[in-house]
């Protein structure tokens, strides 16, 4: 990729971020900086961290924005760096830069109203109503987006249930092999109703306790963000938490300390719901761009 192209895909990224403010700034959401740098994160079976100094990089700005809400705040975003080990690929970085949001007395289904107005707002921004013209594809953004439940996916792209799959195994790579390449072709599609052992801090779903309510959503089979009404129960996150780390041990990996000061927080958060959406990976939606590092200054390899 040329300097020229690069720089133009950067004037881009820039509007793109301009416009994702703006958008929050106009629903009332407070922008909100946290730390990068913490004693302990989130442990997850599937994320390796960043160590710095006996602390960790933050791979999601997730426990201290939910801390915030549990001090009071009621409507707050941020754009900012993460950090995960060993990432990356075509649509993968060290790196990253996340988008997240957070609300009180809100739930996954306000968030999938929000996502559709923000991939609206941007577009419209940049000059493209309606649309988004991704790798020759033209995508509608005017019309609701598609949904889809996890259970109704595999019935759809897969040779196994949703429950065969999870007893076997075999549920993220179906996910990535079978299910992903087909969301969002034709407009972006939210996957929702995850199984609850798939999303330890997600609430469970009033009306199917096997079900979390957890939503992904997909723009030409890019996963773009990943959203979910928040658990508040802070004893019942711990033990999430617990079996992440089993997990973790169970797959070679180093236990990771429990987030205690959040977990004290936690029990003082009102019912709410939250988001991480990767910028870097809407921004090539946006520039039409195949490969991530054509949306970022410098990829690893050229530091």
């Amino acid at each position: 990729m040329n300097s020229s192209n690069l720089l133009d895909n950067l004037k881009k990224r820039s509007l793109v971020m301009e416009l994702t403010r703006d958008f929050f700034h106009s629903m009332d959401f407070i922008e909100v900086e946290t730390p990068l740098r913490c004693p302990s994160i989130i442990p997850e079976a599937h994320i390796d961290p960043v160590t710095s100094q006996g602390a960790y990089l933050q791979a999601s700005p997730e426990l201290c924005m939910k801390r915030l809400l549990a001090r009071g705040a009621d409507k707050i975003f941020q754009i900012c760096k993460c950090f995960r080990l060993g990432e990356r690929g075509q649509r993968h970085l060290p790196e990253l830069t996340l988008l997240e949001w957070y609300a009180v007395r809100q739930t996954y289904e306000d968030l999938m109203d929000q996502c559709q107005g923000l991939l609206r707002h941007i577009a419209q921004g940049l000059g493209s109503p309606g649309h988004l013209v991704y790798q020759g594809a033209s995508l509608d953004l005017a019309d609701a987006f598609d949904r889809l439940t996890v259970a109704e996916a595999f019935e759809r792209f897969s040779d196994l249930s949703l429950n065969q799959a999870i007893d076997t195994g075999q549920f993220d790579e179906i996910i990535s092999f079978d299910i992903e390449p087909h969301l969002g072709a034709s407009r972006p599609c939210f996957l929702y109703d995850y199984p609850i052992s798939m999303a330890s801090l997600s609430a469970v779903h009033p009306e199917k306790p096997d079900t979390a309510q957890r939503f992904e959503m997909y723009v030409a089979g890019i996963e773009l963000a990943n959203g979910f009404t928040e658990l508040t129960d802070h004893k019942l996150q711990r033990k999430r938490f617990e079996m992440e780390n089993e997990l973790r041990i169970r797959r070679g990996k180093a236990k990771l300390p429990l987030p205690e000061k959040f977990l004290s927080d936690l029990a003082l958060m009102p019912p709410a719901a939250g988001i991480a959406l990767g910028m870097d990976r809407l921004v090539m939606l946006f520039c039409d761009a195949p490969d991530i590092e054509q949306v970022v200054a410098f990829p690893p390899e050229l530091l």
